[in-house]
């Protein structure tokens, strides 16, 4: 199988890692986590200027139709530099959305917003005391008219402090844990009953907890089947984590890196700490975990292409359990080579290690999956 990266991609990876190498050094990454929105605007800009933002998207509506791999490319380098712009729930999640289920009107309405930066998105669908089940909401959506009218909560909806858009999941019939009766819907962030409190996270970056108390919306506002959206929403979700497991491999890349570069000149009884034999056993060790990251991040994203959604769904939980597993002792040996100077906030490892850990929380953790992976029949 060839693993080799096109003229185009080739291009790509360039591109990206160009601009971010300009722009995105630790000091400016700390600086942009002040501004109000705790991303940069103006990064954001520069990322539609280069197309990244439409990416994904078909020519027709105005992206450059690219695929998987394009995304693991893009995913990788923001991982390395620890962006904090939203790319993950505006191009990936929501964008996910509109392109695989979203109508030519919704499409029109909302893609052009997305590729010229001018717009940004969250996904509100975490509740309290649902975990990782996709498919346990409380939040309802009820029929008025041809509208609909949506109550409930959500909890820690990454940008949804900033967004303009909020793509949520609501239960239109059933009980709380039901397959069936799970849809998808479209809410403007500043519709009339939605009540956002947005606080900082533990990586540095930022979400809210949101509140629809009667907010109205149009039937325009749903994506797919208002009765059946649980396959579309495990798909997306599933692209989400395979763009996560590209992410992490770029954190850990980085963190692998970092902490060669420290023991190589860290000097204790008048020689580099580098020199010691264990410890370059222990580098050793990190590097092979990150290859194995790497390996199974491939996987996943050749895996969040495959048509058959159970086999889709337990090759990107089985590569979620490796980047689990790999993103903890990376993150954790990271710190400990780094020695005391790794738990501050001047040092940048110990934030890699912090988004490293919200990776593997995000969208269900090592456990989580290595259960899926387990009921399935599957061997890690």
């Amino acid at each position: 199988m060839d693993f080799d990266l096109s003229e185009e991609q080739r291009l790509l990876k360039e591109s990206v890692e160009g601009l971010l190498k300009s722009s995105y050094d630790f000091d400016s990454r700390k600086k942009y986590a002040k501004e109000k929105d705790g991303w940069s605007r103006d990064v954001w800009g520069k990322f539609a200027e280069q197309g990244l933002l439409g990416l994904p998207f078909s020519e027709e509506d105005g992206g450059f139709g690219a695929g998987a791999v394009e995304t693991m490319i893009v995913m990788e380098a923001l991982g390395h530099s620890l962006v904090l712009e939203p790319y993950l729930p505006t191009v990936i999640i929501a964008g996910g959305f509109l392109r695989r289920a979203g109508s030519a009107a919704q499409k029109a309405a909302h893609l052009p917003g997305i590729i010229d930066g001018s717009k940004t998105f969250a996904f509100a669908q975490l509740e309290k005391n649902s975990r990782w089940d996709l498919g346990d909401v409380s939040t309802t959506a009820k029929k008025k008219g041809d509208g609909w009218i949506l109550d409930g909560e959500k909890f820690v909806v990454l940008n949804g402090e900033a967004a303009d858009t909020l793509v949520v999941t609501a239960r239109t019939a059933g009980g709380q844990r039901d397959r069936n009766g799970v849809g998808v819907f479209l809410v403007p962030a500043d519709a009339k009953g939605v009540s956002r409190k947005g606080y900082p996270t533990q990586d540095g970056q930022r979400a809210a907890d949101i509140t629809f108390t009667g907010v109205e919306i149009g039937a325009d506002a749903v994506i797919g089947d208002p009765a059946n959206g649980l396959p579309l929403i495990e798909q997306v979700v599933d692209d989400a984590r395979s763009a996560l497991c590209a992410e992490a491999v770029g954190a850990m890349d980085e963190s692998l890196t970092t902490t060669v570069e420290y023991i190589k000149t860290r000097k204790q009884f008048g020689v580099p700490i580098g020199s010691f034999q264990v410890l370059q056993h222990r580098a050793a060790d990190m590097f092979v975990a990150a290859e194995q990251a790497r390996s199974m991040a491939m996987f996943a994203t050749m895996a969040a292409d495959f048509d058959d959604a159970k086999e889709r769904a337990n090759a990107i939980a089985a590569a979620k359990v490796q980047i689990g597993k790999s993103a903890k002792f990376v993150g954790q040996q990271s710190i400990q080579l780094h020695g005391g100077i790794g738990m501050t906030m001047e040092a940048k490892i110990g934030h890699y290690f912090k988004r490293l850990t919200m990776i593997e929380q995000t969208f269900g953790d090592t456990d989580h999956h290595l259960a899926r992976v387990s009921e399935a029949g599957g061997l890690i």
